[in-house]
């Protein structure tokens, strides 16, 4: 089966990391047709804009799209893609798998967590203004139908994948109404799956006992916010962003991308490491039906970083992204060999 897939290449490593990833996944047998769009820093230098409407219009046509990392100013410049992305899309849930790798050194090695993180409300929401010279005001949006659609999907993730515990995390405690509303709409639902064991957890408590000992949670759920942080302080437990694949999903579109910045620094170097990307298209073939390309991309991937030859500068080696992706189609196992 062939499938048309819109590909973002993003910005500064975007390209380089974009065109690893889709070697390999055609390595891998898989038939897709790439349609490439533009968005975020080039979209902007093509007098585009920086989410043009040819780019949401290719993704609410095909549904699916793999996506770079796209540079986002700090404090100035334009707004960030990303968001716009999701409210656009109306990608309401992003999907943060977070599991140790064989061969990458952390002080934890048997990691194995799910971030949900609801991905249109909250301070996200952008409502902000000036009420008076030196004081800004920014509004919490939180709703109840909101609250329980991310909930929803997340249990039902866990209900599928055999996961056994959810934790609700929040700061009820201090807002009382935002955090309130949705913490009771997270509950409600969990009733709803009374095999799951379910949990509440104040946001500081949670960020310690990650920390501390991550392998006590299986999944995390969360309001915007809250989930930005999270995702990367568990991110930096099994080796960093440049490690760890993401996806943004609503009811009629898929975006998955790497979470990692645009790297600027090391742009046209051939040095960035694919692996974020890479293993986000992983889960964007899952989505697709693609099992089995799906788990030999992911078992070439541990042979490669298990084995240590053949590794980027950031993960402690000296091998360029060519050698890189190489490496790890020349890992691929036969299709015959693979059960999923």
């Amino acid at each position: 089966m062939s499938h048309t897939i819109v590909l973002l290449p993003g910005d500064g490593i975007g390209p380089e990391v974009t065109d690893a990833t889709v070697r390999i996944v055609e390595a891998a047998g898989v038939s897709v047709r790439w349609i490439s769009h533009l968005a975020g820093q080039l979209a902007v230098e093509a007098g585009l804009g920086t989410l043009p409407a040819e780019t949401l219009d290719a993704i609410k046509t095909h549904r699916i799209a793999l996506k770079g990392p796209i540079t986002t100013p700090v404090g100035k410049g334009f707004t960030s893609v990303n968001v716009g992305l999701r409210k656009a899309l109306d990608l309401y849930v992003s999907l943060r798998p977070v599991n140790s790798l064989a061969g990458v050194r952390t002080r934890h090695t048997d990691v194995d967590l799910v971030v949900f993180r609801e991905n249109t409300e909250g301070l996200y929401a952008g409502r902000e203004h000036e009420v008076v010279p030196g004081v800004v005001e920014a509004l919490k949006i939180i709703t109840e139908g909101a609250s329980r659609r991310i909930a929803k999907y997340a249990f039902e993730y866990a209900r599928w994948r055999g996961r056994r515990q959810v934790t609700i995390v929040h700061k009820a405690d201090v807002m009382k109404l935002s955090d309130g509303l949705f913490l009771k709409a997270c509950q409600d639902i969990a009733r709803d799956y009374p095999y799951i064991r379910c949990e509440e957890m104040n946001i500081d408590r949670c960020a310690m006992e990650l920390v501390l000992e991550p392998t006590r949670f299986d999944v995390l759920l969360m309001e915007n916010l809250y989930g930005d942080i999270l995702s990367d302080l568990c991110a930096g437990l099994v080796g960093g962003l440049g490690v760890v694949p993401g996806a943004n999903i609503g009811d009629t579109s898929a975006v998955f991308e790497a979470v990692h910045g645009s790297a600027p620094d090391i742009a046209g170097q051939n040095k960035a490491n694919p692996t974020a990307l890479l293993l986000s298209a992983v889960m964007m073939l899952r989505h697709i039906g693609e099992l089995n390309a799906a788990r030999r991309i992911e078992l070439a991937v541990e042979r490669v970083l298990s084995a240590g030859d053949v590794r980027t500068g950031d993960l402690g080696g000296r091998s360029s992204t060519t050698e890189y992706t190489q490496a790890i189609i020349d890992a691929l196992p036969d299709a015959k060999e693979v059960r999923v």
